[in-house]
């Protein structure tokens, strides 16, 4: 019999499932979208029962469509938006608020509160991150003192905790009928609570944050059996054996095993993941220290992150807030109708600037501008924005590590768009590499559900599976890459202190 490995991939636009086979290739998809919620400016919601009721749509799509039942599933993998924060009742099973997402900078006044003492790096030594809006920590402190009754509730140790991958693991193992509460090293590495060392909840930090304990779900390797499907589900009785943060996954997917290897994801936000290996590397040009894996009871690995938040959304606001285009495709065709960005320059810092800068005052810009530019040259800044980030990420990667990248692996939606990965070759001045099974990122959760159950013997098979699709090469000449580049940096600067008392 035919055996298959089901990967649910909790994103933050959709939430999907896919089964891959041995070879790890797609055997079928089931997605679908969810509801984002914006309350007010700078405010990202998702209902979280939205998203587990879809997850339990795409499960059977994904089966029926590839006509498969349970008996042909020997693992399933969770992979999920990290840094997204739900709270919900351990005695009803029912969220207390809606969950607040990852791009949501509502916490500015909790994170200068906590960094009054100490500034935003108060806590980087131990943890590896700044103190940001970003991170699930003070978006749960925001929950307890906002949410009517939720303070009282947490301290009587009735609310739980999780990141996506929780909330879609404690449903899917019975909920309030003995559902697992727990994570993996990777998600509770974006909380702002995990000591990178120990690997286990900081209780210091805790008591800093005025958060109980008792909400946070038990830390556990990106690799081992957490549970099994319970008796309601079409995947009954299946091992739930992976979970991996969204691009911790996608770096697992693209075979990143190892020290210096990377990748960069071209999704609703881009990221950068360089491994560092077993060893714990500290930032000095506004990288983020995360977990990259941790395999049952091996060492973990680490790496170096370049986090950007506004990438693929920049397009969607271009479909969805002005009309310009009517599909996120149609962005491609629209910027090809012009040869180049006609002076101007889109800095899409709508929820602030991520790496390198960490601006939490900055605001999205568009500069350049003259009665020459249309809206081809504005489709076509948009895409270039995604580059330019990204040169900076990787100038940073390559400041930190002393051996810059020679060639960049690329995954995500984006990747689609050849016009975009021609100007990133570009702007790189290095190749840029497409894999075959661009669905990295659910392949990886797949991939670390297969290793602790033996359905794959090891890393070595995984690599093997690796294979290039397409390759870009820079074809820009150094002076224009220069000029470009100084230009966009001069936008940049455009955008920082944007944000005061007056101004959301």
């Amino acid at each position: 019999m035919a055996q298959y490995v089901i990967a649910i991939d909790q994103g933050t636009t959709s939430s999907r499932a896919i089964i891959f086979d041995k070879a790890g290739s797609i055997v079928s998809t089931g997605q679908l979208e969810h509801e984002q919620i914006f309350p007010q400016a700078g405010w990202v919601e998702h209902d979280p029962m939205e998203i587990w009721n879809n997850t339990r749509e795409v499960i059977g799509q994904a089966l029926s469509k590839a006509n498969l039942t349970r008996h042909d599933i020997v693992a399933v993998g969770i992979t999920n938006q990290r840094e997204t924060a739900v709270v919900w009742d351990r005695t009803t099973g029912l969220p207390v608020y809606n969950a607040i997402v990852w791009q949501d900078t509502r916490t500015q006044p909790i994170v200068d509160r906590l960094a009054a003492d100490g500034g935003v790096e108060r806590f980087k030594k131990q943890v590896g991150l700044p103190l940001a809006t970003y991170f699930s920590g003070t978006k749960i402190v925001w929950i307890l003192e906002n949410v009517e009754g939720a303070r009282a509730k947490a301290d009587a140790g009735e609310l739980m905790f999780g990141t996506t991958d929780s909330w879609v693991l404690w449903n899917l193992t019975g909920g309030l009928e003995g559902g697992v509460h727990a994570t993996d090293v990777t998600n509770a590495s974006r909380t702002l609570f995990m000591d990178l060392e120990t690997l286990q909840w900081d209780d210091d930090i805790l008591a800093a944050f005025d958060v109980p304990r008792s909400m946070l779900p038990e830390i556990r390797s990106s690799s081992e059996v957490y549970g099994t499907v319970n008796e309601h589900s079409l995947l009954r009785e299946v091992p739930i054996s992976g979970i991996l943060g969204d691009q911790q996954a996608a770096t697992f997917g693209q075979a990143a095993f190892d020290q210096g290897e990377a990748k960069n994801t071209y999704g609703t936000g881009n990221f950068l993941i360089f491994n560092t290996g077993t060893e714990i590397v500290h930032s000095k040009n506004g990288l983020l220290t995360t977990l990259g894996y941790k395999l049952g009871d091996a060492e973990p690995h680490y790496a170096l992150e370049g986090s950007i938040a506004v990438t693929g959304a920049l397009v969607q606001w271009l479909r969805d807030n002005l009309g310009m285009i009517s599909s996120s495709e149609e962005v491609e065709t629209l910027a090809k109708s012009v040869d180049d960005n006609g002076g101007a320059y889109f800095v899409p810092a709508f929820s602030g600037l991520f790496a390198p800068y960490w601006r939490s005052d900055a605001r999205g810009a568009l500069v350049g501008l003259t009665r020459f530019v249309n809206k081809g040259h504005i489709a076509r800044a948009a895409l270039e924005a995604t580059a330019f980030q990204t040169r900076e990420v990787i100038d940073a990667v390559n400041a930190d590590s002393g051996v810059p990248l020679t060639e960049i692996k690329v995954d995500g939606g984006m990747i689609a768009n050849n016009t975009l990965m021609q100007f990133q070759a570009d702007i790189l001045g290095v190749p840029v590499v497409r894999p075959v099974v661009a669905e990295t990122t659910a392949l990886g959760a797949a991939y670390a559900a297969g290793l602790a159950v033996g359905f794959w013997s090891g890393l070595d098979e995984l690599r093997a599976n690796w294979q290039e699709d397409s390759r870009w090469t820079p074809q820009m000449s150094v002076a224009e890459r220069d000029r470009q580049l100084r230009n966009w940096k001069k936008a940049v600067t455009k955008t920082f202190g944007w944000v005061d008392e007056d101004v959301l």
